[in-house]
């Protein structure tokens, strides 16, 4: 594995490159190498998920003193989820240092949303042990945004529609396309509905005030299908 690929990939340099690559090893690896006993990134996602959510919670607090707890977490939960996490980890490219076992490297396991949400949230464990809480705390702030939400309190600020095109590619050799079902109301208060199908096969579906939220609904409504079905 090339560290300092993903080191760049990072824009950090590990004192401990040890627990730079135990960051990147899927299970599937440790279940098919024959190296001696190399361990897999779970332990340093257990952790980097209760660093993530203490410093995302600390900085909201910080940053919106007039914010209540209904909001603040809202907010938390849209920047924690795992389509967030997923964005932040393909934009970095993390998925391409992952070491994959042959099966889910043949299944697109370098564009899963789940491999590359765990992925993140291992860097920020191995950061935290490897530099400290400070500097597990700027990465999240470089590279996690505070999203836009809705008057539903609902998470736009992600490009779903882009990253279910990543992943349809990855896995299904297939690019998803829209339909616009429904559309109701007058002119000045329409409200949208969407479909998203793969193959021709209705995926998700997304209602909106405009036909771009309905679609950005029903990429999210795709994904979280396609996430139930790896699982």
């Amino acid at each position: 594995m090339d560290t300092t690929e993903c080191e760049r990939r990072l824009g950090v340099v590990f004192r401990d490159r040890a627990l730079l690559q135990e960051a990147f090893i899927h299970s599937s690896y440790v279940n098919e190498t024959l190296e001696a006993e190399p361990i897999c990134n779970e332990r340093l996602e257990f952790l980097g998920d209760a660093v993530l959510g203490m410093v995302v919670a600390e900085r909201l607090y910080e940053e919106l003193p007039q914010s209540q707890e209904g909001k603040l977490t809202s907010i938390r939960s849209a920047m924690v989820r795992r389509e967030s996490l997923a964005a932040a980890a393909s934009r970095l490219g993390l998925g391409q240092c992952l070491l994959l076992g042959k099966g889910e490297e043949s299944s697109g396991g370098r564009t899963k949303s789940k491999n590359l949400a765990d992925v993140f949230e291992a860097v920020i464990g191995a950061l935290y042990l490897d530099q400290g809480l400070a500097v597990a705390a700027a990465f999240v702030a470089r590279h996690l945004a505070q999203p836009e939400l809705d008057s539903s309190g609902k998470d736009w600020s992600t490009n779903y529609k882009a990253l279910l095109q990543e992943t349809t590619q990855a896995r299904h050799h297939s690019l998803p396309k829209y339909r616009t079902v429904m559309a109701l109301g007058p002119d000045h208060d329409k409200e949208f509905t969407v479909e998203v199908l793969l193959d021709g096969e209705p995926i998700g579906r997304g209602v909106g005030r405009s036909k771009k939220i309905a679609e950005f609904a029903a990429a999210r409504d795709a994904l979280e299908l396609l996430q139930s079905r790896e699982e």
